[in-house]
């Protein structure tokens, strides 16, 4: 007998197709490998137990359809899923995933033609519960419609979900002093439109 087979430490090896493999180490990396993908799937899921709803919302408003919006969100978690090891800091997780629904909205329509339907605007307003009907939000919306979508963008993303200056430039890929100019001018823009 040798001194390993003496050793109580020793590992069993055994050789497949050629190869000597050692089950013990085979089974402790599988576990590892295993709990890795737990707990990523756990910080995936914690990401979009949070900002699920602030997803949706972000790609109706931009979409103006609950079908298109449920989509992009899918598609865009679909690509967050794949990236998620690449997110380091979970301060930043919510730019990150309305950046993805942005891009993924973008793409949804660049490869899909649009499509008008007729519908009354009563019929549509009747259904929603959480909608305001008033003379001013009517008139609010209407001003946000008409501002253009490189204002309209960074007063939403600070007015709706509170983003600061910094964060809209980081997700809109502009400086500071860009995101600063753009809020500046769309509040001038909506004075006028109001």
């Amino acid at each position: 007998m040798n001194a390993a087979s003496n050793d109580s430490t020793a590992r069993p090896i055994t050789v497949r197709n050629g190869a000597a493999t050692n089950p013990v180490a085979d089974a402790r990396a599988g576990g590892e490998a295993h709990a890795g993908e737990q707990d990523r799937r756990r910080r995936f899921d914690e990401l979009v137990a949070v900002h699920l709803d602030d997803l949706y919302r972000f790609a109706y408003w931009m979409s103006g359809d609950r079908t298109v919006a449920e989509d992009v969100v899918q598609e865009a978690l679909i690509r967050a899923w794949k990236s998620i090891d690449r997110l380091n800091d979970r301060k930043a997780a919510k730019g990150w995933l309305l950046t993805i629904v942005r891009r993924e909205n973008a793409r949804h329509y660049g490869r899909a033609p649009l499509q008008q339907a007729e519908l009354d605007d009563d019929k549509l307003t009747a259904q929603r519960n959480d909608y305001d009907t008033s003379t001013e939000a009517f008139v609010l919306r209407g001003a946000l419609d008409r501002l253009p979508l490189e204002y309209r963008e960074p007063l939403l993303m600070q007015v709706v979900y509170g983003y600061s200056q910094k964060e809209i430039a980081e997700h809109l890929g502009i400086s500071n002093a860009g995101a600063g100019t753009r809020l500046f001018r769309a509040r001038e823009k909506m004075r006028e439109l109001l």
